[in-house]
């Protein structure tokens, strides 16, 4: 059996035409836009890295950067839940209790969580404004890109990380508070 037709009437029973009523999905979907995206500025940071870097340790201190950047400002941390996972909540009392084993255990299920396309695109989104606003040098801001674009997670992490670790008070935000919890 086919699908509904644009043109035809909308199995809700509103008497409009599907496409004018409930609809039928269109266009890329909001990861397949948030990938784009990605790629895009992707491109942009691989012609500004081959200007910048020399030397594979200029390489070295610019990702050493890049996971400094979460703790510069709140649009570079991941927004938590109102209620977080188990997962979640495991890495959150890792952070709060200071347990280095129980942090190694709980992040790749609690990254696996929230580690998503449009996570990723947020976080570029949030990586250029600051670039653009002059609070972030281009070379970092490039570099942050390309581990946002491919399969290195130090940026989503550390995102992850600083979040929780504000959201349990053993962190302070980047104006200098303290949460308490």
């Amino acid at each position: 059996m086919a699908g509904v037709g644009r043109n035809q009437l909308c199995p809700c029973g509103s008497g409009a035409k599907s496409k004018r009523c409930c609809g039928v999905p269109r266009g890329p979907s909001e990861r397949d836009l948030a990938r784009a995206y990605l790629s895009e500025q992707c491109r942009a940071a691989v012609r500004v890295l081959r200007r910048a870097i020399d030397e594979p340790d200029d390489l070295v201190g610019l990702y050493t950067q890049v996971a400094e950047l979460p703790r510069l400002d709140l649009r570079l941390q991941l927004s938590l839940p109102r209620i977080l996972s188990p997962a979640l909540e495991r890495l959150r009392s890792a952070i709060a209790a200071e347990d280095p084993d129980g942090f190694d255990d709980a992040l790749p299920a609690a990254l696996a969580e929230v580690d998503s396309p449009i996570a990723r695109a947020q976080l570029a989104r949030a990586v250029a404004a600051l670039r653009d606003e002059g609070r972030i040098p281009p070379d970092v801001a490039a570099a942050a890109v390309l581990d946002l674009d491919g399969v290195g997670d130090v940026m989503i992490r550390e995102a992850l990380v600083t979040a929780l670790a504000v959201d349990s008070g053993a962190a302070r935000t980047p104006s200098g508070l303290i949460l308490a919890g």
